[in-house]
C-alpha cells in the first residue's frame, strides 16, 4: 500500500506542476485556494472516485463539485492526467473560445458534474444530489469541497443542515481550511472556529487530516464509506498556495498576476524537490 500512496503523492506533485504553469502561461489567476487542493483532487481522481473517463456521462458514477469554484485550473489539471481532457487543452485557461474558464462549468469542460463559482451555491446543488442519490436508489457518492471563506456562507449551513437531518451518508465533504481569503485571515475577518464542533452540531461525522498527506485523506474517506446514517466532513488542514515559492500561505495570491519567468522557477523548483 505504501506504493500506492507514494503514486498519489505523485500524482498531487503532477496536478501542483500543471496548475502552475497553466495558470502561468495565462498570466493571472487564482493560484493560492488552487495550489492547496491538490493532493484531495489525487485522491478522490485517482483512489476513491467510482468513474470512467471513457464514459463521463456514467450513471452510475461517484460525482464531485468543486463549490470554490475558483479552484477550477487544479481540477482541469486533474481532467487533463485523468484522460478526460487532452492535456494541451490547458493551455486554454480562461481565453476566448475555451472549454476551460476560471470557474467550472458543466455545459463547457467534460467531466465536470455542476457548475460552480457563486460561493455557497455548489455546496447546496451537491446536497440535492445526495438526496436524489437515496431517492434514486442509486450506489454511488457525492464529494464536494468547500472553502474556509466560503464557509462564511450562510447558504453553506443551510445545506449542511438539509444533509444532517436527512442522514446522507452518501454525501462526502471537505473544508479547504487553509485559513485565509480575500480580505485577509480568515479568523480576522469572520472566525470559524470551532469549525469541527459547528460541524457535528449539523448532524455530521467530522474528520481533521493533514491537508498535503494523501494517505492520511484516503483514510479518511475510507472512515467515511463505512459510516452509515450521518454525513461526513474532512476537514483539510491545508497550506494556501502550497508548493509555489512565489505564493505560499500569501493573501495576496487569492488572485494574482504570475511572470513567465517566475511560474517556470516554481516548476524548477518542485521538480528538483522531487529528484
Amino acid at each position: 500500500m505504501s506504493d500506492h500512496y507514494e503514486m498519489l503523492q505523485k500524482k498531487a506533485t503532477e496536478i501542483r506542476k500543471l496548475t502552475i504553469q497553466t495558470i502561468g502561461k495565462l498570466g493571472v489567476g487564482h493560484i493560492g485556494g488552487a495550489l492547496s487542493l491538490c493532493e484531495v483532487l489525487s485522491v478522490l481522481y485517482f483512489d476513491a472516485m467510482k468513474i470512467d473517463p471513457k464514459n463521463p456521462r456514467w450513471e452510475e458514477r461517484d460525482r464531485f463539485v468543486l463549490s470554490k469554484g475558483h479552484g477550477g485550473p487544479a481540477v482541469y489539471a486533474t481532467l487533463a492526467l485523468k484522460g478526460y481532457i487532452p492535456m494541451e487543452e490547458l493551455d486554454t485557461l480562461n481565453r476566448p473560445g475555451t472549454h476551460l474558464p476560471s470557474h467550472c462549468d458543466m455545459k463547457l469542460t467534460t467531466g465536470i458534474d455542476m457548475t460552480t463559482g457563486s460561493l455557497g451555491q455548489g455546496f447546496s446543488a451537491a446536497c440535492g444530489m445526495a438526496v436524489a442519490g437515496k431517492m434514486d436508489n442509486k450506489d454511488c457518492y457525492i464529494f464536494s469541497i468547500i472553502g474556509d471563506g466560503e464557509s462564511q456562507e450562510g447558504q453553506i449551513w443551510e445545506a449542511a443542515m438539509l444533509a444532517g437531518s436527512r442522514k446522507l451518508d452518501n454525501f462526502i465533504a471537505f473544508t479547504d481550511y487553509n485559513k485565509m481569503q480575500l480580505d485577509g485571515f480568515i479568523e480576522d475577518v469572520n472566525g470559524l472556529y470551532p469549525l469541527e464542533d459547528r460541524w457535528k452540531s449539523f448532524g455530521w461525522h467530522v474528520q481533521t487530516v493533514p491537508g498535503h498527506d494523501c494517505k492520511a485523506i484516503a483514510t479518511a474517506i475510507d472512515n467515511a464509506k463505512k459510516l452509515k446514517g450521518r454525513p461526513s466532513m474532512i476537514i483539510l488542514d491545508t497550506v494556501k498556495g502550497k508548493g509555489g515559492f512565489f505564493c505560499e500561505n500569501m493573501v495576496a495570491s487569492h488572485n494574482m498576476s504570475i511572470d513567465e519567468e517566475t511560474w517556470k522557477k516554481a516548476v524548477r523548483l518542485i521538480e528538483e524537490e522531487e529528484a
